[in-house]
């Protein structure tokens, strides 16, 4: 039996450095890591099950903010949120003359499955006015601003991740440098916010590194950041 918890942990902001790229530091620990690891992400859901398998690790993954839950190990795959209504918010907004941001190949949305992302320079009070009338709301993770289903949240996707594997989420080390993180905050046992993470993790954290991005998450983790 080990003491090490289970760890929930995000991707942008998180394991990567400022400029956005995954920080190599950051892969021999989630291999290493004697416990299960988590991956908890706004992204869909090709991003983190790719990073499990080239880690090196079992596909336990969180996508959407939570609109996705994957667990290889109990052929898990579950959708949660309305897809078709975020569709038709982009459709909406595109119509009143925005735009969602993204290249003409939209790699950002091509594999989404429960919502829609838009680029964080493009207007938000049209969007998030647009994204009410359909019922849906728009969260701000820092990259991207998603519509989504009010009901679907990171936090809901640990609790489902955590009953298939027969762990209590309390038991969780979270992770994390984003609004969209603060329900996998209250749902962990112990939650860290990486020290550039937005006001609302900061709020919502335990605790909070010193350090930025992934020197924060080693820091947040007792590893050595050499």
């Amino acid at each position: 039996m080990t003491d090490v918890p289970p760890l929930a942990v995000d991707i942008d902001g998180t394991l990567t450095d400022g400029q956005g790229a995954i920080d190599h530091r950051t892969l021999p620990v989630l291999r290493e890591w004697p416990a299960p690891v988590v991956v908890a992400t706004g992204k869909s859901l090709p991003y983190p099950i790719g990073l499990c398998h080239f880690v090196g690790i079992e596909g336990r993954v969180i996508a959407e903010n939570g609109g996705v839950v994957a667990l290889a190990e109990t052929d898990t795959l579950r959708f949660e949120g309305d897809r078709e209504a975020a569709a038709a918010v982009a459709d909406a907004y595109v119509e009143a003359g925005y735009s969602l941001g993204w290249r003409e190949i939209d790699f950002v949305n091509r594999w989404r499955e429960t919502e829609i992302a838009v680029a964080r320079d493009q207007p938000l009070a049209p969007l998030e006015s647009i994204a009410a009338e359909h019922g849906l709301e728009v969260v701000d993770t820092g990259y991207a601003y998603h519509v989504k289903s009010p009901d679907v949240s990171k936090g809901r996707g640990l609790e489902v991740v955590a009953g298939e594997l027969g762990v209590d989420p309390e038991a969780f080390l979270a992770v994390g440098d984003s609004e969209n993180d603060v329900s996998t905050f209250d749902v962990a046992g112990e939650a860290v916010a990486v020290a550039n993470a937005d006001d609302a993790a900061l709020a919502a954290a335990d605790r909070v590194t010193d350090s930025n991005y992934a020197d924060g998450f080693l820091e947040a983790i007792g590893a050595d950041s050499r």
